[in-house]
């Protein structure tokens, strides 16, 4: 199914509009800036979570990011988060979880947590301070990094393509991105790409693509998200009908 979604990456068509403010990524009005002629980011003091995990922080605009991608295994109340080691299309989950990629902790140490969406509707999961973004925030950070506007992928779209910041946003060279990387990190995020779990409970694509979840609902079973791939794409893309139960994406949190 999302792999489906994801084909529309390469789609471009008119710019539409969606149903409501918070749950459509362009109508965010920020000033587009030429990021040839600024200092795209900056080093913040960084930040640990609840578990002891000490994460690089990133300044973009008036916006401070995480620079790594979220491992905590606890709230920020330091009550645990269930971990479920086997998904399936055939158990609905409605419940916060987490694991990591095909339940490897050697592949977790490197790119961070998988999460089902409730555990981002907690409010609770990034340390104190923190939050997981809206698609406001996101949105925010793509017209910081030089992106006027949004293309929606096909005549009807689940997504919107936001053109030529992925490749800032991505980690330089081909230590962990396997295919013809062309990032240069000129936003010091750092994307690695450590895949995503399918709302069929699948692993797919570590090496070639991440994804994040946003904190925006979209309908009762699906959230929104937002993504990179590979495949010289140098754009980032929303995606509105990720699944919030078996699906899993990492978290980037943004500071209060």
């Amino acid at each position: 199914m999302l792999k489906n979604i994801l084909l529309v990456f390469s789609v471009s068509a008119c710019l539409v509009a969606c149903e409501k403010a918070e749950t459509t990524p362009s109508n965010t009005t920020i000033t587009s800036k030429d990021t040839t002629q600024i200092s795209i980011a900056k080093y913040g003091a960084g930040v640990t979570d609840i578990d002891g995990n000490k994460y690089k922080t990133v300044i973009i605009g008036t916006q401070e990011w995480m620079g790594e991608n979220l491992k905590v295994s606890k709230y920020n109340d330091g009550t645990y988060i269930p971990q479920i080691l086997n998904y399936s299309s055939s158990v609905t989950i409605t419940t916060p979880s987490w694991n990591y990629y095909k339940n490897s902790d050697s592949i977790g140490n490197i790119y961070g947590v998988l999460y089902n969406w409730y555990t981002v509707e907690t409010n609770k999961v990034c340390p104190l301070g923190w939050h997981v973004p809206s698609n406001n925030e996101i949105s925010k950070l793509f017209h910081y990094l030089g992106s006027g506007d949004s293309i929606p992928n096909g005549p009807n779209p689940s997504s919107w393509r936001y053109n030529n910041i992925g490749l800032k946003l991505k980690e330089v060279g081909l230590k962990h991105w396997t295919i013809s990387n062309n990032g240069n990190n000129s936003s010091l995020f750092n994307a690695l790409p450590g895949g995503y779990r399918t709302d069929d409970g699948t692993y797919s694509s570590i090496g070639q693509q991440t994804n994040w979840w946003s904190s925006t609902s979209k309908s009762l079973n699906s959230a929104w998200f937002f993504g990179l791939i590979d495949y010289n794409f140098d754009d980032v893309t929303y995606i509105e009908s990720y699944p919030k139960g078996s699906a899993g994406s990492y978290i980037r949190c943004v500071k209060d």
